[in-house]
């Protein structure tokens, strides 16, 4: 019987020609060989520009880094998205498999990742997940995606002919999937390191068959999954599977490249951080007739210490050296919007549109975003600087808003969620037959 957490969608799994298709199921790994884990495992493509990455992977020849930020290999100033980075991307990973620094896994698997941050400890699934599912929304979106994004992960994918950055999903936690992981994080694990940023990765490949059924069947009792992060990374491998299905005389249903990289996270371990903004200027106004101007909307209270906001509808203001508690008018808090609670919203309609005149948070080149990892501290830099006028220090959105937003297929605010830690390119890949 499935666990009370998850509400059962029994007639959801597909046939593809006789052939069950399920929501996830597991596949053969090209994971870093035996003792290699440390020198392959990288950060996320997109979270390092390209002087950061090649920072990264100096004197690092086996940095995954090599193949998911190929440009680090060739001249300065070489064009990112040029031919020769991808090409030189494949160069790379074929060599890295030549050397036996990539191996593939002989039988399909699903692998449990833990992921350690200081206190905070996540264990997820590495899966392929469902193409399929997501053309059809019950792996949900709450985000834009941008062609030029698209375009990108689409050329690398084709060129590499595997999926190297995993999906960051999640979904309702159930007890069950909880009880089969802690049975396997007392074994020894395949990969244990922990990366320069002191966050721990850990590995263990699932290879019973009677725990694959389990996992698989548990997942497909499922009504949907959430993205949370990596909505262009699906989106690419959508548009990949849509072009070879086009492209074969023979699909069958059940090729890899119906499937894509993911690590599946129960929603009561994941943690968002809050992810602040901060403004070039004041709209023409000074910080005398500024501050006038936002009690329309909020209450606001001069502090002695920086203002990090306690609850859904506080946030903390710096101007001028002085930090501020800004508390939203109850009644300007629409309660039956997913989209227009979320506390990111009401600071753009109550404030930074209104008052700050930025109506495009995408396109206005007035506006920035500092994650919260970054802290408080990030923010007095950036207005004392005199780079920015002002910093918002906003409310980390919940993990429920999150799924309520998707939910209402509807679309959250551009940088709305700074999921944390980060998951490491490199320890699994998802290499597309």
């Amino acid at each position: 019987m499935a666990p009370a957490s998850i509400r059962l969608a029994p007639e959801l799994s597909k046939k593809v020609q006789g052939k069950t298709m399920t929501l996830i199921r597991p596949f053969t790994g090209l994971r870093p060989a035996t003792g290699r884990a440390d020198d392959v495992a990288a950060p996320p493509y997109d979270v390092l520009n390209t002087e950061e990455a090649r920072v990264r992977a100096k004197d690092r020849p086996w940095s995954f880094l090599h193949i998911s930020r190929p440009e680090i290999d060739l001249p300065v100033g070489t064009d990112q998205f040029g031919a020769e980075v991808y090409a030189k991307g494949k160069e790379n990973f074929d060599h890295m498999l030549a050397k036996g620094v990539l191996v593939r896994d002989k039988n399909p698997s699903y692998y449990f990742y833990r992921l350690v941050m200081g206190e905070h400890v996540q264990t997820g699934l590495v899966a392929a997940a469902s193409v399929a599912d997501y053309d059809t929304n019950r792996i949900r979106k709450h985000e834009f995606t941008r062609p030029d994004k698209e375009d990108d992960r689409v050329r690398q994918v084709d060129t590499l002919n595997a999926q190297t950055g995993p999906v960051f999903l999640t979904y309702r936690h159930a007890d069950v999937i909880d009880r089969i992981a802690e049975k396997y994080k007392v074994l020894e694990p395949d990969v244990d390191i922990t990366a320069d940023d002191n966050v721990q990765h850990t590995l263990w490949p699932v290879t019973d068959a009677a725990d694959i059924k389990i996992i698989t069947d548990t997942f497909d009792a499922m009504d949907c999954l959430y993205i949370a992060d990596g909505h262009h990374r699906s989106a690419a491998a959508s548009r990949v599977a849509a072009s070879r299905k086009q492209a074969s005389n023979n699909h069958q249903g059940d090729e890899s490249y119906n499937y894509f990289l993911s690590v599946i996270f129960p929603d009561n371990q994941m943690q968002i951080l809050d992810y602040n903004r901060v403004i070039k200027d004041l709209n023409g106004l000074t910080p005398e007739t500024f501050l006038p101007k936002l009690t329309k909307f909020f209450s606001v209270t001069p502090v002695s210490e920086q203002a990090r906001p306690g609850k859904a509808g506080e946030f903390g203001m710096y101007l001028a050296g002085q930090w501020y508690k800004l508390t939203i008018n109850k009644d300007l808090i629409p309660a039956d919007d997913p989209v227009g609670r979320l506390d990111i919203s009401l600071l753009a309609n109550n404030l930074i549109d209104p008052v700050l005149g930025i109506s495009d948070p995408r396109r206005d080149k007035r506006i920035d975003f500092v994650g919260g990892i970054r802290g408080l501290q990030e923010l007095e830099k950036r207005v004392d600087s005199g780079e920015m006028a002002v910093a918002f220090a906003i409310y980390a959105t919940s993990m429920n808003d999150l799924m309520a937003v998707a939910d209402a297929n509807e679309v959250m605010p551009p940088k709305s969620t700074w999921f944390e830690p980060k998951l490491a390119d490199g320890l699994v890949t998802h290499v597309l037959d």
